[in-house]
């Protein structure tokens, strides 16, 4: 199991953790939508019994054990566009998704 993080994003969760304290990110997932799943970010003040860390460049991205069947093999970067700003996953396991954006399917076969 394997979750990758940009130096981009890596830089915006130090800057917020450095900001608001905090241990990681926490990332999951959530079943909302058009299409079903959801991606979740949110400051994890402790890590969790549940939880997976994932450790690159210095900073923690904490993901339920339960989240990793759809999150395995992602690539977390972080983006500026204009004003406004987001995390942009590269999910090999999301099949489809939907027409704004906010949800995704999986590939029951990746």
């Amino acid at each position: 199991m394997s979750i990758q993080i940009t130096q981009k994003a890596a830089i915006h969760i130090q800057r917020s953790l450095d900001k608001e304290g905090g241990v990681g990110l926490r990332f999951g997932v959530k079943t909302v939508g058009c299409s079903g799943l959801s991606y979740t970010f949110e400051r994890a003040s402790e890590i969790a019994a549940d939880e997976e860390v994932f450790e690159s460049k210095n900073v923690k991205l904490l993901v339920k054990k339960t989240d990793l069947v759809f999150l395995d093999g992602s690539i977390l970067d972080f983006e500026r566009k204009g004003l406004n700003e987001l995390f942009k996953v590269e999910n090999p396991k999301a099949a489809a998704t939907c027409g704004c954006g906010e949800s995704f399917t999986i590939d029951e076969n990746n």
